[in-house]
């Protein structure tokens, strides 16, 4: 059996690899508060003795008492006019959390983003976010059954059946993650343009969660396409051994693994019809196991009868 535990299993082990590299990607930048990031044009504070640096500086005469001069005099010696009067301070976005920092202190403030988001964009990203926990759900499906194949190599027929329902798992779930990275894009344009004004950025572009999100995407597509090549690969070696006439090698092997091995050969003929779809071929490899369970029972009930036969002649 040495064509089914040869490169099929070290296929398989690459496609778990990939599949567990999106998995932890993928957990990791729904987590993360760092899918946009940018700069919040603010009012700066009046510096003050915790505050001395960012701040309007309120210079006093020098022969002024300063309990004989009013808050409306202090301001009107203000030398900081037009933009000198605003701060830029950073801030940080994800899809559940907006943090931005803070000009009086050092730890930052942080908002639900889903209420920062308008109204009519909340059921979008609600939408998003349940879209991005269906494609985590999906990976960790796929990567328990890539898991299972794996360690379970005894009966090639149920091997087969696990990789395409992995592969589909896969695909299923790339695909709701592209589609919750999007969605997800679109709610945040639509808060920088029509959200509150004292969080509407001055300048933003994607942060590293962000990129993480759509490598995640890459890998769990490659995973995708290595569980599917699995698949077909192993079609296309027992093909290949048929037509270059490689059936001594089956002579080696238990009896009902030659008669596993030959029909599968026998099936892909050039003369027989092609393979269309991986539905067909677990169906294929379901109506096989059958047959040939009941060829054993018929052969055996065979011997039986020819054995009693023999005593009767006797």
């Amino acid at each position: 059996m040495e064509l089914l535990k040869g490169l099929p299993l070290r296929r398989t082990f690459l496609a778990v690899i990939l599949n567990l590299l999106a998995l932890s990607l993928s957990t990791t930048a729904l987590l993360g508060s760092y899918w946009c990031t940018g700069t919040q044009k603010v009012p700066k504070p009046l510096c003050g003795k915790t505050k001395a640096t960012q701040c309007i500086g309120v210079p006093m005469p020098p022969d002024a008492d300063s309990s004989n001069v009013s808050s409306e005099d202090v301001v009107h010696y203000s030398w900081e006019t037009g933009d000198d009067r605003f701060a830029f301070r950073y801030f940080h976005t994800g899809m559940w959390l907006s943090c931005e920092e803070n000009m009086e202190g050092p730890e930052e403030k942080c908002r639900s983003f889903i209420e920062l988001s308008p109204p009519a964009e909340r059921g979008i990203l609600w939408l998003s976010l349940g879209s991005e926990m269906l494609y985590i759900s999906l990976l960790l499906i796929s990567f328990i059954l890539l898991m299972v194949e794996m360690l379970h190599t005894g009966n090639p027929v149920c091997g087969l059946k696990l990789n395409a329902f992995a592969a589909v798992s896969s695909v299923l779930s790339g695909l709701l993650g592209m589609v919750a990275h999007m969605m997800y894009t679109q709610v945040f344009q639509a808060t920088v343009n029509l959200g509150p004004e004292d969080w509407r950025p001055h300048s933003w572009d994607y942060g590293w969660a962000f990129y993480m999100a759509w490598a995640s995407f890459t890998c769990c597509m490659a995973s995708a396409v290595t569980t599917l090549n699995t698949y077909t690969k192993t079609i296309l070696e027992f093909k290949r051994n048929h037509i270059k006439g490689y059936d001594e090698s089956f002579k080696d092997q238990p009896q009902h693994q030659q008669c596993f091995l030959q029909q599968i050969s026998s099936y892909y003929d050039p003369k027989d019809k092609a393979f269309h779809s991986v539905s067909e071929g677990v169906d294929f490899y379901a109506d096989l196991q059958q047959k040939m369970l009941q060829q054993e029972s018929e052969l055996e009930l065979d011997e039986v009868l020819g054995q009693t036969i023999g005593e009767d002649r006797c």
